[in-house]
């Protein structure tokens, strides 16, 4: 027996947006006694476009007639067309594509859209996350798989000069998270233990091995000792005084401070220092640290890491720790990071992200954001610039007025 499919009426309105808009066109409806089946509705620059599916009646003409003269008394034009059916099911494969710009040109979303295509997959919603300071944009999208895509876009987004993080569309999302993040160059601005290293001299020459170790030229236990060996006799006070001098990753306090009122945990795991991260975690309200300890015998450092160094398999182990004590699988877990000790943490993430990280970084992350921005990586999570400045202005937070 062939399944019989009602026949609807999709209704689309568009025109200035001015209140009442939608409340007039349901009464209209109602008086014809239909079902919604589906309502889409944006507003852009004050242009409202309202889009409405119901099943239709027997008169349907009487109905498209009582419409078009609400629209005319609104001063707003409506399409009505008539068809069978139901909306389509979204298809499997279903993904969230964030792409982050700043700027965001119209080069760049017709290469996203048209790699989209290419894939056979359909863009099934669009919206805004955030305009400034970057403009961030969300696509749903099915019909394709979710790693494909991202594979497919990863290339395109280095082509394009812009931010593409490809997710698959689940509860997960909207889950209870942990963030795990790199400390050095991530959270901060800069490397503590060259700050340190200003102190005996050496910082020119730290600062060459740690950038070689960020790469990956360099096995990082090994390159870490001995630059810490260039440490010894430098007075415990100057970590007081590096402390003092550190500069956070523009938007850190935004993301942290959002995500811990949607009930996120962190953890900050650094190939840096414990004098300084516990310091940084209590300051943010970071919930776990890891870091390797500086030795410290009469009040000056020694040259010497007391215990084993958290190096790349450290850093992975001590994520492995973090979720297990929150609770949470490994698939809920969200890594930040910008060096090659990082690569195995970032790797057994659920979303791994290199934060402006070098290039061997980058090309093995799940995705990158290379905008100076921390809480950029909020969007990647499905929460908008409006809905943060918001939930801040409730608390008395206030934040920058974007341009006009």
């Amino acid at each position: 027996m062939t399944e019989h499919k009602p026949e609807t009426l999709l209704l689309t309105v568009s025109g200035k947006d001015r209140p009442g808009v939608t409340s007039a066109m349901f009464t209209t409806l109602t008086r014809a006694g239909v079902e919604v089946l589906d309502i889409e509705q944006i507003v852009l620059r004050r242009r409202l476009i309202l889009g409405i599916l119901v099943t239709a009646p027997r008169d349907w003409k009487r109905l498209r007639a009582a419409i078009e003269e609400t629209a005319a008394a609104l001063g707003m034009s409506v399409e009505v067309d008539r068809g069978i059916g139901d909306n389509k099911v979204r298809r499997e494969g279903r993904s969230h594509v964030t792409v982050i710009g700043a700027p965001l040109k119209a080069a760049a979303m017709a290469a996203v859209a048209g790699r989209i295509a290419d894939s056979g997959a359909n863009i099934d919603r669009i919206e805004r996350m955030a305009r400034y300071p970057v403009t961030a944009i969300d696509l749903h999208v099915s019909g394709t798989d979710p790693d494909r895509l991202r594979a497919l876009l990863s290339a395109e987004a280095a082509a394009q000069g812009v931010d593409i993080a490809v997710q698959s569309a689940n509860l997960l999302r909207r889950a209870m998270r942990l963030i795990v993040m790199d400390v050095d160059s991530t959270l901060i601005q800069g490397e503590v233990i060259e700050l340190l290293a200003a102190h005996s001299g050496h910082r020119a020459e730290v600062a060459a091995v740690t950038e070689r170790a960020m790469r990956g030229e360099l096995d990082f236990e090994e390159s870490l000792r001995a630059r810490v060996s260039l440490l010894a006799g430098i007075p415990s006070t100057a970590l007081d005084e590096v402390y003092d001098e550190l500069v956070l990753a523009p938007g850190a306090r935004t993301l942290v401070r959002t995500l811990r009122r949607l009930n996120y945990r962190f953890a900050l795991v650094s190939g840096g220092f414990s004098q300084i991260t516990d310091r940084l975690a209590d300051d943010l309200g970071i919930h776990y640290t890891r870091a390797n300890e500086l030795e410290i015998v009469d009040g000056v450092l020694t040259g010497r890491i007391v215990g084993d160094v958290v190096d790349r398999a450290g850093k992975a182990s001590a994520l492995r720790y973090f979720a297990e004590q929150v609770g949470v699988p490994l698939e809920a877990v969200v890594a930040i990071g910008d060096g090659a000790n990082d690569l195995d943490m970032l790797g057994i993430a659920g979303l791994g992200i290199a934060y402006n990280a070098k290039q061997l970084v980058q090309d093995a992350a799940d995705t990158t954001v290379n905008v100076p921005y921390l809480d950029a990586i909020i969007y990647l999570l499905g929460i908008s610039r409006e809905e943060v400045e918001a939930f801040d202005a409730e608390y008395g937070v206030v934040t920058p007025a974007p341009p006009l």
